[in-house]
């Protein structure tokens, strides 16, 4: 998994979607979805191998990040908003 196959970063791209719907807060989830999103956006057209790998690394430490961060924020979870109802 050193390179970034089309494959490997869509199934990247959905386990990033799917943790970020994994915080109990909504800010802190519509937040993470639109910097998944936006994030991917922009580099679509990324053809420097070197780059891509570069991003797809860069990818991979977020999702173990946003994981890490979806279980502290399950041990201090606020009330839900008015929006979210």
């Amino acid at each position: 998994m050193a390179g970034g196959g089309r494959r490997e970063i869509l199934s990247l791209y959905k386990s990033l979607l799917r943790e970020s719907m994994k915080f109990p807060a909504y800010n802190y989830r519509e937040y993470a979805l639109r910097r998944v999103r936006d994030g991917f956006k922009a580099g679509k057209n990324i053809t420097n191998e070197a780059e891509k790998q570069r991003e797809v690394q860069a990818a991979r430490e977020s999702l173990d990040m946003i994981r890490r961060q979806v279980v502290i924020g399950h041990l201090y979870s606020p009330p839900n908003l008015v929006i979210e109802k």
